[in-house]
């Protein structure tokens, strides 16, 4: 480690101090050390257990939960079929970086699913199929049910879902409507507009599936998703990414050895631009998410991958400790709010007892992050939005209950990494230097 980077490390401990955040100095050195003395691969394997990834994302994974997170991985992820799919399941986000975030928000999950097909069109349609059959044959159980597939784009503008979607946007549909293989939209002159599912296979966009998975064991609930990178592989060998781009591997842990080969074989196609892409497209959501849309804890986790993987490791050490504040523990029961208002609809065959934990879990964190006024009032919110849970004749009628306690939540957590953030100098210089 340099002495600049010495230099810029106590000025951040000087200011961690000030704004009372306890940054364990050993933990931070420990970590800069690491991250300093990259011997230049740009990827890691943990032999012991399998897993892989970028360095640096390595250094950030906790094996703790391993073995839950393949277990949800078990549901999510699409297998293989010999000859003309090949799959890659992977941890990403918060998931991703168990080490840091101690609070994380979901079990978010990326795969990179290849398919060798003579036609584009046949690639597509290949797609399509996976997804539908996938859908469908987990739309719900005792533990899981699905919210939603993210597949295709809406061909113009068209209202749907209770808001304008424009031409492009990827299209939600609803487990029913994946069902029906059809969903209904409205035109901005009224006309009723049909969108058929193999309509919306011609160009498959960005591809996600999103379910509300329950763990019996430990009782608690979590939001799980699946992010599809697909790419068609042509009888040439070329790869054609059906989303018109091939993302990148900065921010993934891979579950399985096994799938070294097709990681490496995609890998190869990522563009040399790649990682200044992926900085720049982390940048452009940190301007959404403090100026379009203030949301200084989603900027927060944007700002750590930005700072992480460009050098400015001192930056990204207090933001590594920041995220183990106890406030933090509020950016979770956001998530987890939006959780039990999913789950508690009418048909979930999920446990009653198990949402009904989440909500006591959630009520007790809020106790041991805050205190006085906003404490009462908070918990106030929840304990409403308990008793609502305890009477199952109310199923499918929390969203605005759901709603006032998340919108407390948020507000609380944005204030909270507003000024730690903008009372570190070098990370409110960037910020200020984000043009709008």
């Amino acid at each position: 480690m340099n002495k600049h980077t010495n230099q810029e490390l106590e000025q951040i401990l000087e200011s961690a101090r000030r704004l009372g955040v306890e940054l364990n100095e050993s933990d931070a050195l420990q970590w800069l050390t690491a991250v300093s003395a990259q011997d230049g691969e740009e990827l890691k394997m943990d032999l012991r257990t399998g897993v892989f990834g970028h360095t640096i994302s390595m250094l950030d994974f906790d094996d703790t939960d391993l073995e839950h997170f393949r277990k949800i991985g078990k549901l999510v992820e699409f297998e293989d079929v010999p000859g003309k799919v090949e799959t890659a399941l992977a941890l990403s986000g918060s998931a991703a970086q168990s080490k840091i975030q101690t609070y994380p928000g979901d079990a978010d999950y990326f795969e990179r699913v290849n398919i060798l097909a003579e036609s584009r069109e046949e690639a597509c349609q290949i797609l399509a199929d996976l997804i539908r059959e996938k859908a469908l044959s987990k739309i719900k159980g005792e533990t899981y049910q699905l919210m939603e597939v993210k597949f295709g784009e809406y061909p113009r503008a068209l209202h749907h879902a209770g808001e304008l979607q424009s031409p492009g946007s990827p299209i939600s549909w609803s487990p029913e409507e994946v069902e029906a293989g059809v969903l209904t939209a409205e035109a901005e002159n009224g006309e009723q507009v049909e969108v058929r599912w193999e309509d919306a296979a011609r160009d498959p966009g960005w591809c996600k599936l999103d379910w509300v998975v329950a763990d019996p064991v430990r009782k608690q609930l979590v939001n799980a998703s699946n992010m599809l990178d697909a790419t068609w592989e042509t009888p040439a060998g070329e790869l054609v990414p059906l989303d018109g781009y091939l993302d990148g591997y900065f921010q993934e842990v891979y579950l399985d050895a096994e799938s070294i080969p097709i990681f490496s074989k995609l890998v190869k196609h990522v563009s040399g631009d790649a990682l200044d892409e992926y900085v720049e497209s982390l940048e452009k959501e940190v301007k959404k998410y403090t100026i379009k849309k203030p949301n200084y804890g989603k900027a927060a986790k944007r700002l750590y991958n930005i700072f992480r993987l460009t050098g400015r490791y001192a930056d990204a050490a207090y933001l590594r400790e920041l995220f183990d504040e106890p406030t933090t523990v509020l950016y979770q029961i956001g998530a987890l709010i939006r959780t039990i208002d999913e789950s508690f609809q009418p048909e979930s065959e999920i446990d009653p007892e198990t949402i009904l934990n989440q909500a006591d879990e959630l009520i007790l964190g809020v106790t041991g992050a805050l205190e006085g006024e906003k404490e009462e009032e908070l918990v106030r919110k929840l304990l409403q939005f308990r008793r609502l849970l305890a009477d199952d004749i109310n199923r499918g009628e929390l969203s605005g209950h759901a709603s006032a306690a998340r919108a407390e939540v948020i507000n609380i957590v944005n204030n909270f990494f507003y000024e730690k953030l903008t009372g570190v100098p070098s990370i409110k210089e960037y910020l200020d230097g984000l043009e709008p």
